[in-house]
């Protein structure tokens, strides 16, 4: 069976989907408020780096910093791919389908970014996903479905045409962090929140954009910090456990948290709509979430850095001047091995599967 520490990775992705569901709500309420969408993305994401960055400082200064493997060089092409799609598109195209949808409705649609993680890993990446997983992904398409319709023959209104476009870009990001996901995850989301919220509010003045109060500016921003920074350092740790296709469908619990909030915050009504797509993607959650992996797998030699304690997969000599107390980072050599347990496709279990 799974050990304790093998729901660290679910529990940390389902975290990371109640900060970010919650924000969609109160994004919503903000830009009720008379925010520009643009401006507003760019807001959240600099809530999320700076406090990021004020957190990675006062760790530091307290001698209480994390054993992280620091971003490298060879990074940064990736870390510049997550900005411009999870930073800049994906954020831009949320709050357009957010101004034209019910925050409620916008919440539950936003199931469809673990779709297309699942899809995009799956399809691109090659990452192992069974029947069960794509039984459930097709029940949160139909229910994402259900809920972007508005009859007739008009098809998808274009605030649900908007989120599902935010939603694929984040699938795209989602499969790009999986690159940094060694790394540490309070530098990549601290520096893609910067970045990405430097571009979002620049764009946004340079076009003509009123800069809100103070009182609207700081509550932005600690919607900010949690829903997307602290939130994005829990999804590129469950990343690092579970592999991009299964964080994805952990992350589907997001659109429930946000749908409650918005029918509570709004008064939205409980439509039989929003009730069919939510029991559909709620029987696409179940799947993936009693989903077991376990069958005979061989380990190759690599090298890699990354936060480890001395686990059946990491029983490796230190060299002279490699940390000894655990957890720990430095650079070690994995040796060749063959067994069977149950497993995700985490840092260590990226291999192929005969079909």
């Amino acid at each position: 069976m799974l050990s304790l520490r093998s729901y660290s990775g679910p529990m940390m992705a389902i975290a990371s989907a109640a900060l970010f569901g919650a924000s969609t709500p109160l994004a919503k309420l903000l830009l009720g408020g008379g925010i520009n969408p643009g401006l507003l993305a760019g807001l959240l994401y600099l809530g999320s780096g700076i406090g990021l960055g004020l957190l990675h400082l006062f760790q530091r200064a307290s001698g209480n910093a994390l054993a992280e493997a620091p971003l490298e060089r060879r990074d940064a092409s990736w870390l510049a791919l997550v900005v411009l799609t999870g930073g800049v598109a994906g954020p831009l195209l949320l709050m357009v389908g957010l101004t034209h949808t019910q925050a409620s409705t916008a919440a539950l649609l936003l199931n469809v970014e673990g779709l297309a993680t699942m899809g995009i890993a799956w399809v691109v990446f090659r990452e192992n996903v069974d029947r069960r997983l794509l039984l459930g992904a097709f029940a949160i398409l139909a229910g994402a479905i259900v809920l972007s319709w508005q009859g007739g023959l008009a098809g998808p209104g274009l605030g649900s045409v908007a989120i599902i476009g935010a939603c694929i870009v984040w699938g795209i990001d989602n499969n790009l962090t999986r690159k940094l996901s060694s790394a540490d995850p309070v530098q990549i989301a601290m520096i893609k929140g910067l970045a990405a919220g430097t571009v979002n509010l620049v764009l946004s003045l340079s076009r003509g954009a009123d800069v809100p109060p103070l009182p609207e500016v700081v509550a932005a921003g600690a919607v900010g910090f949690l829903g997307y920074g602290v939130s994005l350092v829990l999804f590129v740790l469950a990343l690092r456990h579970l592999g991009s296709a299964r964080t994805g469908a952990y992350f589907s619990t997001a659109p429930f948290i946000g749908a409650i909030l918005a029918v509570n915050l709004f008064g939205e009504p409980l439509t039989a709509q929003l009730m069919v797509a939510a029991i559909l993607m709620g029987i696409g959650l179940y799947l993936h979430l009693v989903e077991r992996h376990e069958h005979e797998h061989a380990h190759e030699v690599i090298w890699h850095a990354h936060r480890h304690v001395h686990d059946e997969h990491h029983q490796h000599e230190h060299r002279l001047g490699d940390p000894t107390g655990e957890p720990h980072t430095h650079v070690h050599r994995h040796k060749p091995m063959m067994h069977r347990h149950p497993h995700y496709p985490d840092l260590h279990h990226r291999h192929g599967h005969a079909h």
